[in-house]
């Protein structure tokens, strides 16, 4: 691959996911260990520097927000997913991260340039109507029309024909959901967001244990995290194993059983939904075969950056996330925060495509340490 010439013609075409902003380091005084991003200064300086350019586009591929990471709401657990619980979330999140807004709202003001926004799973809430209306009331209304959500779940972007891009989340059946059977309207004529179980999985067990090791979701994959935690922290990893096969015995397990009593039928279903991801190797054969002319294909989701390729003219990128993360394998072994995103230039109806890694217009001598214990 040729080494990376940005061109001042060419379209250009930027990919950041998973970027997970949430409530702020900081919540009315007190330490927020949900919170996994901390880089805003960052990601501010990222889209001051392509704002200057012309002619670009920036999609965002889903989980740029957490929705599941903000507790801080005074709701009841059952009005947790009201239309007005997810309004007063995405305040928090506006004000924790500021700066970020400002920035990405200014994007817009300069040249031709174009923000899509693809709703993942930790962002799902942005398909209730009433949270695009007050993000986007945001935006001066000069350039507001350059800020469009795309909220359909199985339906990839093609900004244009040779790349597709899609969050992932549509391939895990905990995480997948229906845009249009989501959003139902309670007694009190309030519209209520009706998640996946994957995401009652997240707020009831995973963030209870991610108040004690911060870690909890940032090792992967999950069984090095499991065998590691059996070794070295036995008593907690033996707490959240009870509490995860527990809670997916009483949400997926028993509502098998009230639909179907047959148990190899239920046995299937059940390994069906425990496999967190599918042979994404299939997948991508499958999706390449079904459009022709497509050359990329962008995903998220899985936190893990790379960019593969599966023969001429197929490539696959992941463009990862901008948390701390562990992946431990042979060979393969990557600690800490990497601002990764994707770079596509396009002209005269070719394309180049390059996964990228920010490293800021400038840095301090110091960072902040923590001192918390890690697997």
């Amino acid at each position: 691959m040729k080494s990376l010439q940005i061109s001042k013609n060419n379209k250009k075409i930027l990919i950041i996911s998973d970027l997970h902003l949430g409530a702020g380091a900081y919540f009315n005084g007190q330490r927020n260990l949900l919170e996994d991003f901390y880089h805003d200064k960052e990601l501010t300086e990222f889209l001051n520097y392509y704002a200057q350019m012309e002619d670009v586009e920036l999609i965002i591929n889903g989980d740029f927000l957490d929705f599941l990471a903000v507790p801080f709401v005074n709701f009841y657990d059952d009005e947790y997913w009201s239309e007005q619980a997810c309004l007063e979330k995405l305040k928090v999140i506006l004000n924790a991260h500021n700066e970020v807004f400002e920035a990405l709202f200014n994007f817009l003001k300069h040249g031709h340039k174009k923000i899509v926004y693809i709703i993942g799973n930790h962002d799902a809430e942005f398909i209730l109507p009433r949270l695009q209306e007050y993000f986007l009331n945001k935006i001066p209304s000069e350039y507001r029309e350059r800020f469009v959500f795309r909220v359909e779940q199985n339906k990839p972007y093609f900004p244009i024909k040779q790349l597709a891009i899609k969050h992932g989340h549509e391939f895990e059946y905990a995480h997948n959901y229906c845009e249009h059977g989501s959003i139902k309207k309670g007694d009190d004529d309030q519209y209520y967001f009706i998640p996946p179980w994957g995401s009652y999985y997240v707020t009831r067990v995973v963030n209870k244990y991610k108040e004690e090791r911060d870690f909890i979701n940032q090792v992967k994959p999950i069984k090095v995290f499991i065998l590691k935690g059996l070794f070295y922290d036995t008593f907690f990893t033996l707490r959240f194993l009870f509490s995860t096969c527990f809670y997916f015995f009483m949400v997926r397990v028993l509502d098998f059983f009230k639909n179907d009593f047959n148990i190899a039928s239920v046995c299937s279903k059940v390994k069906k939904e425990l496999k967190l991801f599918h042979c994404l190797e299939d997948e991508t054969d499958k999706f390449f075969d079904s459009n022709p002319g497509l050359e990329l294909l962008v995903i998220g989701h899985t936190h893990e950056a790379y960019l593969k390729y599966h023969g001429p003219k197929r490539s696959v990128m992941n463009t990862g996330t901008w948390t701390k993360m562990s992946f431990v394998g042979l060979g393969n072994e990557r600690n800490g925060t990497h601002l990764t995103y994707g770079y596509i230039e396009c002209g005269d109806g070719d394309i180049e495509h390059y996964l990228m890694c920010w490293k800021g217009t400038n840095s301090l001598p110091f960072e902040n340490y923590s001192s918390r214990a890690s697997v």
